[in-house]
Order: structure tokens, then C-alpha cells, then sequence
């Protein structure tokens, strides 16, 4: 069972409670007044709601005051509920790190953003929300990457990680895949206060209950304290005929305890007693309550009670993660308190102004704080010092070499590539690989980080006997240690990719930067991509690696494939795609990716690789170092020219054309060159590694961007326009803007419909993109 906080025995200095009393008094009318100002005073041309969330900011309150004034340490993080983010900047504004004139900007171009953002917002704010459920999680994996950068410094120091999380929240699959990681449960700095209000967007939520959420909480190893009732309503349950109340009020159904906060007092006395055999005692006990007291009673709710609260942090138990279920009302203090379609809803100029007097404020000048030597002010003053960070000191990432200086040979993969690469980075860089984290969700050997995995190790909390050492059999040694460099989470994308954007976020939270690489099977970046999109959104810079890729698979296609993955990196923010075709575009493009994390203005990047053998002399690495160099600043670039017109071609044919191809096609367009060549087609091959920084690149010639636009200039000179045939492993609209650079005819090959399985040149010609189907793309486009 939960810990049940009862607060009948409690006493306090008078004092401090008022002071706090006050102070919540205070920020629930800074919330309210900022939505207010927003959607009520402020000028707003369009006639578009400006919106705002006064009722979920009002349930958070007590807990948030309670928090900030009483718990936290500057150490501790804390993410909040991202509908809540008025009541943070109010508190931020009583401690003096906000500035008057930017309570007017909430959801105002460069103001206050709707939702908490780390990088957007004016003041301090520890994670970024607003992906319901993503930044409910984000602490676990903070957590996490605190410890892992204890293993390289003491930066990151100790803290704990709260979590302000609202019930309906709760609905959020990727809640759950990440409370149920093994990992987790050793996690003892994880705090997470659930706001149990019991309502959704739309509606109360009829089976949220406390008692199943302590159980699944349980379940998965966490201390689970629930904070129910407030002490008015403790003491009214202590008469006799109290404890027939508390399980009338613990067993109703939730939209019919809702209803009891939206009667007049005459209404509450004829429907709190219920039918049942309890029903005489209930009505005996709240007929002796006046009726002040019966409405002010069974609306306190422990989650608004300061010192439940406060008695409920006490409890917490720092060797296992921690769930706190606080009891409260969504608006509470507000004129639309229980309302079940109050998520929106907005006061009236009336009902601003009769709060104002409620609250002893004055409507016309919101923005005051308090008087410094005033008992609150003295509290604000207090923990602001107690709160004060000083400023984050940014260490520079180590050097991360450009080029290893040999050239694959053989055949190979792309995917096997990467962890080569990972090796090579050992011993050419020891320092920047020490900074290398990888991550995978239960697919290590089956995505060639073996070799890597046995050489760093993986991390854990702590030391753990790898009982295969011995087997000889036994190709992968697992060695669980904190000095470990790979984590390997159970099979579940969404925790991945959160957590490398947490690993990802070390350098500015910590000044530690780390260099985290996710892997996973590229047909599920797709289920990945909003959390990756938020880790980005909030600062994180990692390398995501979808392997294997596309139709390619082959054997394994139909059901694992992906076909709108290579546009992912053309279209994400943040991000700088790569889709390399040879071994040597793989390190060149890893490392040139590495370099650009930990560090301000960085980017992320995403990989897409293949494990289709390739010959590796296709590639014709230049010899001479001036030309090998040449090429690899047009692969990181976004492309390069791997094969030009046979002698004696004319550039000025009309005949000509020009093959653009990426990844696991480029030997297909090779073979097709040769054929078409043969037929007395001069052919250009192009091999593209990034379709997005070319893109970048025609947005730049066109004054629309800004990013270098040289290598444009040298894939597709306008001396050179000829007809073109593009073709990829994955959709074709991914390469199809190429054409328009010299706006010059062309056929788009691509996968845009689901696969089957069979053999690879079977699934190719089912697609389209065989070498048949680009020869014959070719000779169409240039007749």
C-alpha cells in the first residue's frame, strides 16, 4: 500500500505557514493574471485565442509553492507539467529572476512560450515540456545522465530529479515504457508529484484512481506516498461517522466527486451522504458542520494542503525512485474549480475582478511583489539565495579528428562501418572517444557495436559479474561497470531517444559535454522521431543511427522497412542528415557529426545505413592527399561526383544525363551508368550522402537560408545541366528538388508503397529502382 498522509497531528510555526499561505495566495494571481492579461488586455488584432491554462496551473500551485519555498536545492531539477508553465514563471518572477515587463509576453512572439522551454524562455527553466508525456519522463533520463558524467567528473554533483506530472498525463504509453525500465528502479534522486485532479482536456476522467496507481508504481519497484487530504477536512474526518466519510469520499466514482465541488451547500448536504448503509452516519456528522465549513472541507485536498506536502517530502526514501499522488482540484481557487470543461476555459473581466478581491489584490496593477521585509518577502529573499546557481562554465568538447587516413577495401557495409569507426576513434582520439556513449534498445550485436561493446564496456549504477567471462563461445562480454560506455535499455524507442537527448543536454546543464549515439532499426525511427524532436527542441545534441535501411532488407522487407526516413533529416530541425553509401562516407560523416556536439550552436545528426555488401573500390578514394581531402569535405558537405562522362563525351549532348543516386543504390547506378554508356549516353553519377544540406544549400543560393551554397557548384555545375534521373531507397520526393537547380528535365525512382519479402534484385524491380528501372528512367528523360 501507499503512504496515507493524515494531518490532524501536525503543528507549525504560524509565521512560516502564512508566509507560505501567502506566497501561494500570490502566485495563483501572477498565473491567473498573466493568461488574463494575455487573452483579456493585450491587444489581439486577429480575434484568435490566445489561450492559456488557468484551471491546470491553479491545481499546481500548493504543490509547486510548496516545492520551491520549502524542498528544492540548486542542485535539484525540476521538470513541470507543461500546462503549468504560468505558475513557474510567477514563482521565478517572486524570486527576482524575471523581469516585470515579461509577464505581459506570455504567448507573445518572444515572450514567455506557451509551454516551459529551456532554450526559448527568459528565465530559468531546467527541462523543456509540452510533448505530453516526453517531458514527464525527461528527469528518469536526466537522472541518468548525471550519473554517467559522474563517471568522467564530479560537474554534475548530486540532486534530486522531480517531475510534475498531471493524471491524465499518466494515459502516455512512453510514461510507462519508461517507468518500467529495469534500470530505473536504482534511480533513488527520481521524484515524480502526479497532480491528481482527475480531469482531461475534455472531460473527468472516469478511472483514474489513486489505488491503481499506487500498484503500477509499486509494481515497477517505486516508493509510492499519497497525500489525500488536507488537515481542515482530516479534522472533520476524525468526528464520529468520519471514517464512513473518508470511504464515501475514496470509493465515489471520480465525475461524482466533481459534481459535490459545484454544489451550494443545501445540494452538498443531500448528495454527500450517498444511499448506502452509511448514508445516517455521514448525515449526522456533516449536519453538525455549518455550512462555511462543509464547503471549504470537501474541496481540501491534500495536494493543496502545504503542510501534507511538506510532510510528504520528508517521506522520501532516496535509494528508489519516488511517486508522490497528491489529491487536488483542477482551478482550485478559481471561479471554475471542477467544472469538467474548465481546461480552457478563461475568466471574465467579472470574475477577474471579483478573484482580485478574493485574493486581496488589485486588478488594475497584477504585477506587484512582495514587500521585502513583509514575512513573504523575507521567504522569497531566502530561497533565492538558498535557489542561486552560478552560471554553468562551459568546457570545449575534445578535438574530434577529421579523418583516420585509410581507405576501406574490400566489401563492406555501411553498417558494419560504424562500428569500425567507433573503434578507429579509440585509438586515433582516446579523449573524444571517452566522451562517446552509445545506446541501444536490445540490438547491439545484431547492429555491429559488438566490437565497440567489448572494447568500453557497458554502463551501470554499479559493478555486476558478467557470468559468461568464461564461455568461449560467448562472442559478446557483457561487463557491467560505472566506468562502461555502451547502455543497453530493453526494446522500447521511445526511452532510447530520450535518453541520448538527455546525454545530449549534459554540456549545458553540467559543462560536461558527451557525444551519445542511439542505434536502432530504421523502420522505427519513425515511432522515435517525436521524442528525438523534443530531446532537440530542448537543447540535446545527439547522433541517431537507423540500421538496417529500406527495401534493402530484403528478406526481412514487408514488415521491416522504411520509406520515409530519408526525408526525416531533410525536414527535422536541428538536425544534419547523412545516408553514406561507402565505408570511407560513414567515418567521414560520423566524425564530422561528433564535432558538432556538445557545444552551443551544435547539431544533431541521424544516420541511415545499410547492410548491403558493397565493393569498396566503387568508391575511388583519391590517392593524393589534396584530392582525398577534396572529397571528404564534399561527402560531409552533402555529396560528390563519383563518376563523369567517358572520354570523348560532349557535356553539351543532348543525350546526356545525369544519374543523382544515395546509400545502397549508388552501385545499382554505377551498373546502370556502364549500360547506358554503352548505348552512347555520356552519364554523370552523383552519389549523395545529405539530401538536407543540399537542400539547405538551393535555399542559401536563393537568399532564403543562410548556410554555404559552394558544393552545388560542384555536383551540378550549370555548365553540366543535363536531364537527371534520381534514385533512392526510400521515397522519391526526397531527392526530387535536385532538378530544379538548373531546372533541367528529370524521373524520380524511389519506394513509395509498402515492400514484400524475396530476393534483392526481386524487391528491387518490385519498387522500381533496379538497374533495368533506371536505365529505362534514363533513356526516357533524355529522348
Amino acid at each position: 500500500m501507499g503512504v496515507t498522509m493524515s494531518t490532524s497531528a501536525r503543528e507549525n510555526t504560524a509565521p512560516t505557514l502564512a508566509a507560505l499561505e501567502s506566497i501561494e495566495r500570490r502566485v495563483l494571481w501572477l498565473a491567473t493574471s498573466m493568461i488574463h492579461h494575455a487573452n483579456r488586455v493585450r491587444p489581439n488584432p486577429s480575434g484568435i485565442k490566445v489561450g492559456g491554462h488557468q484551471a491546470s496551473s491553479a491545481s499546481m500551485v500548493s504543490i509547486m509553492t510548496s516545492l520551491w519555498f520549502g524542498q528544492l536545492r540548486p542542485e535539484d531539477r525540476v521538470s513541470v507539467k507543461p500546462h503549468a508553465s504560468p505558475v513557474l514563471h510567477a514563482i521565478n518572477y517572486l524570486l527576482g529572476e524575471l523581469d516585470e515587463h515579461h509577464l505581459t509576453t506570455l504567448r507573445e512572439f518572444g515572450g514567455l512560450q506557451s509551454y516551459p522551454s529551456r532554450t526559448k524562455d527568459p528565465d530559468p527553466v531546467d527541462y523543456s515540456t509540452g510533448s505530453v508525456g516526453i517531458g514527464a519522463t525527461a528527469p528518469i533520463w536526466g537522472a541518468v545522465s548525471r550519473r554517467y558524467v559522474g563517471s568522467l567528473s564530479d560537474a554534475a554533483g548530486r540532486g534530486r530529479q522531480y517531475s510534475l506530472v498531471g493524471d491524465a498525463e499518466l494515459d502516455e504509453g512512453a510514461v510507462w515504457e519508461a517507468v518500467l525500465d529495469q534500470g530505473v528502479a536504482g534511480l533513488g534522486e527520481v521524484v515524480w508529484i502526479v497532480d491528481l485532479n482527475r480531469q482531461s482536456l475534455d472531460r473527468v476522467v472516469p478511472n483514474i484512481a489513486a489505488g491503481k496507481l499506487e500498484r503500477l508504481f509499486q509494481a515497477a519497484g517505486w516508493q509510492v506516498i499519497t497525500v489525500r487530504f488536507g488537515r481542515l477536512l482530516e479534522n472533520v474526518l476524525a468526528r464520529p461517522g468520519g471514517q464512513a466519510l473518508r470511504r464515501r469520499i475514496l470509493e465515489m466514482p471520480n465525475p461524482e466527486f466533481q459534481r459535490l465541488l459545484r454544489c451550494s451547500a443545501a445540494e452538498l448536504r443531500d448528495r454527500l451522504p450517498g444511499s448506502g448503509e452509511r448514508s445516517a452516519s455521514i448525515a449526522e456528522l456533516i449536519g453538525g458542520i455549518d455550512d462555511e465549513l462543509l464547503l471549504a472541507a470537501i474541496r481540501n485536498l491534500g495536494g493543496h494542503d502545504l503542510d501534507a506536502l511538506r510532510e510528504a517530502y520528508a517521506q522520501i526514501d532516496d535509494d528508489r525512485p519516488t511517486a508522490i499522488l497528491a489529491y487536488t482540484i483542477k482551478g482550485y481557487g478559481l471561479p471554475l474549480e471542477g467544472h469538467p470543461q474548465n481546461h480552457s476555459s478563461l475568466l471574465t473581466d467579472v470574475q477577474y475582478g471579483e478573484l482580485a478581491v478574493k485574493l486581496r489584490e488589485d486588478a488594475d496593477a497584477p504585477w506587484s511583489r512582495f514587500d521585502p521585509s513583509s514575512a513573504a518577502g523575507l521567504v522569497c529573499a531566502d530561497t533565492a539565495r538558498r535557489l542561486h546557481r552560478e552560471p554553468v562554465a562551459l568546457a570545449e568538447p575534445p578535438a574530434v579528428p577529421a579523418d583516420f587516413g585509410r581507405t576501406p577495401a574490400g566489401t563492406a557495409t555501411t553498417q558494419a562501418a560504424l562500428g569500425r569507426a567507433l573503434l578507429d576513434l579509440t585509438r586515433a582520439a582516446p579523449e573524444a572517444a571517452r566522451r562517446v556513449v552509445s545506446v541501444s534498445p536490445d540490438v547491439s550485436s545484431s547492429t555491429n557495436l559488438a566490437g565497440w561493446l567489448n572494447k568500453v564496456g557497458v554502463w551501470s549504477i554499479e559493478d555486476r559479474p558478467d557470468w559468461f567471462s568464461d564461455d568461449a563461445e560467448t562472442t559478446v562480454h557483457w561487463r557491467e561497470q560505472p566506468t562502461g560506455q555502451h547502455i543497453e535499455l530493453g526494446i522500447a524507442e521511445v526511452n532510447l531517444v530520450s535518453l541520448i537527448g538527455e546525454l545530449g543536454a549534459t554540456w549545458s546543464r553540467w559543462g560536461e559535454p558527451l557525444f551519445p549515439i542511439g542505434v536502432l532499426y530504421d523502420p522505427f525511427v519513425g515511432r522515435a522521431l517525436e521524442p528525438w524532436s523534443y530531446g532537440i527542441y530542448a537543447g540535446g545534441q545527439s547522433i541517431l543511427v537507423g540500421t538496417p535501411s529500406g527495401v534493402t532488407l530484403s528478406y526481412e522487407g514487408g514488415a521491416h522497412q522504411s520509406i520515409t526516413t530519408p526525408s526525416i533529416g531533410l525536414e527535422q530541425p536541428g538536425v544534419v542528415s547523412y545516408e553514406p553509401a561507402f565505408a570511407i562516407d560513414v567515418e567521414w560523416t560520423l566524425l564530422a557529426s561528433l564535432a558538432r556536439l556538445g557545444r552551443p550552436n551544435g547539431t544533431s545528426a541521424y544516420l541511415r545505413l545499410s547492410t548491403k555488401p558493397v565493393d569498396q573500390r566503387l568508391c575511388a578514394v583519391p590517392t593524393d592527399p589534396a584530392a582525398r581531402e577534396r572529397r571528404r569535405r564534399q561527402v560531409v558537405a552533402g555529396g560528390y561526383v563519383l563518376r563523369e562522362a567517358g572520354p570523348g563525351a560532349d557535356p553539351g549532348v543532348g543525350a546526356a544525363v545525369t544519374l543523382v543516386a544515395m546509400g545502397a543504390l549508388v552501385p545499382d547506378a554505377l551498373v546502370a551508368a556502364e549500360r547506358l554508356e554503352a548505348l552512347g549516353v555520356p552519364v554523370d553519377v552523383v552519389c549523395v550522402t545529405s539530401p538536407g544540406l543540399l537542400f539547405d544549400a538551393v535555399q542559401a543560393r536563393d537568399g532564403l537560408a543562410d548556410a554555404p551554397d559552394w558544393i552545388l557548384g560542384q555536383l551540378f555545375p550549370a555548365a553540366r545541366a543535363r536531364p537527371m534521373v534520381t534514385v533512392l531507397d526510400g521515397h522519391p520526393h526526397t531527392l526530387a528538388f535536385l532538378a530544379g537547380i538548373n531546372r533541367v528535365p528529370a524521373r524520380h525512382l524511389g519506394v513509395s508503397h509498402f515492400g514484400q519479402v524475396g530476393g534483392l534484385e526481386e524487391v528491387y524491380r518490385h519498387h522500381g529502382i533496379d538497374v533495368e528501372s533506371i536505365v529505362s528512367a534514363a533513356l526516357d528523360v533524355v529522348r
